[in-house]
């Protein structure tokens, strides 16, 4: 393990994680102008056959993959090979019907289309064909005007952002990601696990039931080993329970009134335990848990869901990061643009209010960051990816014991800040 004298806090917070047993196994890496300053891990891989956390052990990091597969995108923007401001149907014509010709591919980015949940249920044999699930996507309607307003696109912003890169290039996000970013850079990143990775890859341990609502943050999903969330929420900390439930819904931001922060906690509380709810239908479809161990399962960790299919060490994310801020993955202004936050406010799905650029979070009540310069992608169960080029930093926090959604996961939060207070 490395960390530099100067951010020896970082390490002292990382420790105290672990003595108080909040953590089973973790990692943290942080580059600052291109140097790697902190190179931290520990504990068990797997909590069953007690193998150790090694050097380069990847974990399953379930939204991080999102900024990763808006960056493929936005690569094929910078070619011209895609118009973010055009009409999605110009590479997807099917994707016109049912009133979603003037959709763009920005709506898709920052969660406008108003397609936020799978109608009907993806069956597990499909699991692994993109572009079936995408097809089921092109034949529902919007469930809001498109661009009126933004939900979180939990699983189905991959399903979208996927099938354009596929339609301009005849690639999947992974392979792209493999050929033209991991592979060149060098970083322990993959979407969609090769084989040889699969057996090294960090075992999730499932949040434990909270007390006062009986959900996971996969929903009904069970908990345990071999249960792991099927969701792909990000984590919500400080500001109350993270609205990080699985089933459809409805009603949209107004689930419930959010004149104050009871009645926000309420309405979210309602959210988590109606299977109908949107929160519920945009994260639990296609359902993980309907495969043995859940995101465990090789069929999972293989799929390389473009919403949630990152396989990465915490180091290999935080070089994502470095590069980006950089300007080694994407030029200076195309970033510039991308984290300009296009949406800011109460999320249809989430409750919460979020804000997105093209595909990163921006700093809100869902991605609490201590620099409004801090762009990135939080995960479910506490994973953290974050760029933040002000101070030439990249960020990023894997592990295995997921958090509980309802109360959040400040481990890596508390490692953030821990970063900058020692800048």
């Amino acid at each position: 393990m490395h960390c530099d004298p100067r951010f020896s806090r970082v390490r002292e917070v990382f420790e105290r994680h672990f003595a108080d047993g909040e953590e089973l196994g973790a990692a943290f890496a942080v580059y600052q102008d291109g140097e790697l300053v902190v190179d931290l891990w520990d504990g068990v891989a797997d909590r069953n056959t007690g193998r150790p956390w090694e050097r380069d052990t990847p974990a399953f990091a379930y939204s991080c993959t999102k900024a990763v597969t808006a960056t493929v995108l936005l690569q094929l923007a910078e070619r011209g090979l895609v118009d973010v401001s055009a009409p999605v149907a110009e590479v997807w014509p099917e994707f016109a019907a049912r009133g979603k010709a003037a959709i763009t591919v920005e709506h898709l980015l920052t969660h406008q289309s108003g397609l936020p949940v799978l109608e009907e249920p993806v069956p597990v044999e499909e699991f692994e064909d993109q572009a079936a699930i995408a097809a089921r996507l092109a034949g529902q309607e919007p469930l809001w005007e498109p661009g009126t307003a933004h939900g979180y696109h939990a699983l189905t912003y991959g399903f979208l952002v996927g099938e354009v890169i596929r339609r301009v290039t005849g690639k999947s996000v992974g392979e792209l990601v493999a050929a033209e970013i991991a592979g060149p850079l060098g970083l322990e990143m993959w979407v969609g696990a090769p084989d040889d990775v699969i057996p090294r890859t960090a075992r999730l341990k499932a949040a434990e039931r909270p007390q006062a609502l009986k959900v996971t943050e996969a929903g009904a999903a069970p908990t345990g080993e071999g249960a792991a969330p099927t969701g792909a929420g990000p984590t919500t900390t400080g500001a109350g329970p993270a609205a990080t439930g699985a089933g459809p819904a409805a009603t949209g931001a107004g689930e419930g009134g959010q004149g104050r922060p009871d009645d926000l906690i309420a309405a979210m509380t309602r959210a988590a335990l109606d299977p109908q709810s949107l929160m519920n239908r945009a994260l639990g479809n296609p359902a993980m848990h309907r495969v043995q161990g859940g995101a465990n399962n090789p069929v999972i960790l293989r799929a390389g869901w473009p919403a949630a299919g990152l396989v990465t060490t915490a180091r290999g994310l935080a070089g994502f990061y470095r590069s980006l801020a950089a300007g080694d993955i994407l030029r200076p202004e195309t970033l510039r643009d991308a984290t300009r936050t296009r949406v800011n406010g109460p999320d249809r799905v989430l409750l919460l209010d979020t804000a997105f650029g093209l595909g990163y979070m921006r700093p809100s009540l869902t991605f609490l960051m201590p620099s409004g310069s801090a762009f990135g992608h939080s995960g479910m169960g506490g994973s953290i990816g974050l760029g933040d080029p002000e101070r030439g930093l990249g960020i990023a926090y894997v592990m295995n014991k997921m958090a509980n959604a309802l109360s959040g996961n400040l481990r890596g939060i508390r490692l953030v800040e821990a970063v900058y207070q020692s800048l």
